[in-house]
């Protein structure tokens, strides 16, 4: 399956989807592990991304041991400006211990968790949910058809994986050694403000066209997919809003529908209601002085407000808060219908927020 071109204008080129580390980290996996089991390396090797698309990958390297077997794919994040593209995903398999299952290891290049508040507990590699999903699946069902037992070490590496962190977020986060391995559907979007945000525009258009009267702006897959079931939309009404808050509240000012839902997770929301209008992580920020701020009007106590302005990721400061019995969420959904409502002006339309968690829960709603 072909990286498919993104449309721009009629003026410029279109712009090249590519693929995430996991989807390349779950290819390299597949093709060491049939050669695990067969003795030869699938050249390309295809997978199945979340999503249905079945993409191939041409192997970079291909290498065989006592008892083991790695493979690596260079990555192609189409016209993302993506630090990682061009990154070699290297993936080490070797024979677990019997009734082991996959087990997972950070290789050189790959970073291990330190702080809580991720996906991931403190102590394992940053290989993250959806990607470790995606490689377990690959595993047994290579062992179901050649026969192995599934139970089978993992160990995914980056070289210079460490020197591309210190251009993300890793070291902030607390995740060390090096990149995260990360996708949610396989593919990347190539990141292009004008190009997203006149998507963003055409989707309204079309769902007016339709005779469609509430639509839903989503920040991923996860949210949209929540907000879809809570108010039972059709696919037409979703638009894919991604972080550009801003760019789908201003056409609607100029362009209503009757109700309008926005929907994201937690860290998300919190930048809206802190007023950003652009939810990317390179252009704005969770202010955890705010969100101590909120908590200390919800009467957290003082130990708890420390923490909360101390905390390493939006996600601790929401455990942190629930733990305490404070519903922070709730506060966030309010402050954000009220930002995003600002954003709309006298636009006659109904806003409503829903904040939603990683496992696809509504956890706050407003409006």
């Amino acid at each position: 399956m072909p990286i498919m071109p993104v449309s721009t204008d009629d003026n410029k080129p279109p712009l090249r989807r590519g693929w995430t580390t996991g989807a390349c980290a779950t290819a390299a996996t597949r093709a060491a592990y049939t050669a695990l089991l067969t003795g030869q390396f699938p050249d390309p090797v295809g997978i199945t991304l979340p999503k249905g698309e079945t993409p191939d990958f041409a192997l970079a390297i291909e290498e065989t041991g006592d008892e083991w077997c790695r493979a690596g794919i260079i990555k192609d994040a189409g016209d993302d400006p993506d630090v990682t593209h061009g990154a070699l995903i290297i993936a080490t398999v070797r024979r677990g211990e019997p009734g082991s299952g996959v087990t997972f290891r950070a290789g050189p290049g790959v970073g291990t968790v330190t702080m809580p508040g991720l996906p991931l507990e403190p102590g394992e590699p940053a290989i993250n949910p959806v990607p470790r999903k995606m490689i377990i699946e690959v595993v047994e069902a290579l062992a179901r058809e050649h026969g192995g037992a599934g139970d089978l070490e993992v160990e995914i590496s980056v070289p210079d994986g460490e020197a591309l962190a210190a251009k993300t977020w890793n070291p902030r986060l607390g995740i060390v050694g090096g990149i995260s391995i990360l996708g949610t559907t396989g593919i990347v979007h190539p990141f292009s403000c004008s190009a997203w945000i006149h998507a963003i525009h055409r989707g309204i258009d079309v769902a007016k066209a339709a005779g469609l009267s509430h639509l839903a702006g989503a920040t991923g897959s996860t949210s949209e997919a929540a907000v879809q079931k809570l108010h039972n939309l059709p696919e037409l009404a979703l638009i894919d809003m991604g972080d550009f808050v801003g760019g789908m509240l201003k056409y609607l000012r100029r362009n209503p529908v009757d109700r309008v839902t926005v929907a994201g997770g937690f860290a998300k929301m919190t930048k809206l209601a802190q007023g950003k209008l652009d939810l990317h992580s390179g252009r704005s920020q969770v202010d955890f002085d705010w969100l101590a701020d909120r908590t200390r009007e919800l009467r957290g106590g003082q130990e708890l407000v420390g923490r909360v302005r101390s905390a390493n990721t939006a996600a601790q400061v929401l455990e942190e808060t629930g733990s305490s019995g404070l519903d922070l969420a709730a506060v966030i959904a309010r402050e954000a219908r009220h930002a995003a409502q600002g954003t709309l002006r006298d636009a006659p339309i109904t806003l409503d927020i829903a904040v939603v968690d990683r496992t696809g829960k509504v956890i706050a709603h407003a409006g």
